[in-house]
């Protein structure tokens, strides 16, 4: 993450700077920017599993992860190896505070829920969120093979959860979301290995896709029992 921004001039060949468009947005706002998006994600969950239309994907962890890895993004992380545990610190922290949001929100509008270190969710929200920010930093890497990975990683979460719902919870919620979340995952997958320029980095996409996607399934199915 980066720890200075541009101020929004650029230097001349005499050393002045000259305004260069709009002032680019302070490291501390976009990192506040993102903490709020965080907080109003896990609001927004609690309305929308009131919602027939939404209630599938609000039950979802896909969509958490993708919207931990955008607010990573967001926030401006940037490649780099020193980058990279203050990313995954702070994809934690995202998706905790989504708990945070979800929790308090349900309770205000009288749907009792527990917040502990041992609910599940809060407790896979630290490799979830360590992910989340891993894949933020290396989708913008300038290594293809990072890239690639990220693509690959981010499409096993979708397809593996997406699999898994279609298997043993869609005859209750419908087969709808989950086919979206498949179908959404297989487009990352593809965009992975299609962007690859070497044979390596198109390896590394299908790679970290197929063998995530057995892996996250898994999972599900350990979990689930």
């Amino acid at each position: 993450m980066d720890a200075t921004l541009t101020s929004g001039t650029r230097p001349t060949t005499s050393g002045d700077p000259v305004p260069s468009g709009c002032p680019a947005v302070p490291a501390a706002a976009r990192v506040t920017m993102a903490l709020s998006g965080a907080l109003l994600a896990g609001v927004g969950t609690s309305f929308g599993q009131a919602v027939p239309a939404l209630s599938s994907a609000s039950n979802s962890a896909g969509p958490w992860f993708a919207v931990a890895a955008a607010l990573c993004l967001a926030a401006g992380v940037r490649a780099g190896r020193s980058a990279l545990p203050l990313a995954m610190v702070l994809g934690v922290v995202l998706l905790e505070l989504m708990h945070v949001g979800y929790w308090a929100t349900s309770n205000l509008r009288g749907y009792p829920d527990s917040l502990s270190i041992t609910n599940p969710w809060v407790l896979l929200g630290v490799p979830a969120g360590l992910l989340a920010g891993a894949v933020a930093v290396s989708v913008r890497s300038r290594d293809e093979r990072w890239r690639a990975g990220a693509l690959g990683v981010s499409a096993a979460v979708l397809v593996g959860e997406g699999i898994r719902a279609l298997l043993q919870v869609a005859a209750t919620t419908g087969h709808t979301t989950w086919v979206v979340e498949v179908v959404v995952g297989t487009a990352l997958l593809l965009l992975g290995v299609g962007t690859a320029r070497t044979p390596v980095g198109r390896v590394v996409a299908l790679g970290t896709g197929v063998l995530g996607t057995l892996g996250v399934l898994g999972a599900y199915l350990l979990i689930s029992g």
